[in-house]
């Protein structure tokens, strides 16, 4: 049986942080400019933090 790889666990978990750390920043940063006024639709993907980066917002509908 193989042993775990801690040391990659670890580094998973790090990355997570601050990609969630980045993520606040950057919506901080966009609530401060004040352009963020129409529904803040990116506050239900930021618990997701590993597709939040990779999954453009869809389109909005007429």
């Amino acid at each position: 049986m193989a042993t775990p790889n801690y040391g990659y666990e670890k580094r998973q978990k790090e990355l997570a942080k601050k990609r969630k750390k980045e993520d606040k920043l950057r919506e901080k940063a966009h609530r401060k400019t004040g352009t963020g006024g129409e529904g803040e639709g990116d506050a239900s993907s930021e618990g997701n933090g590993d597709n939040a980066s990779q999954n453009p917002p869809a389109p909005a509908q007429p």
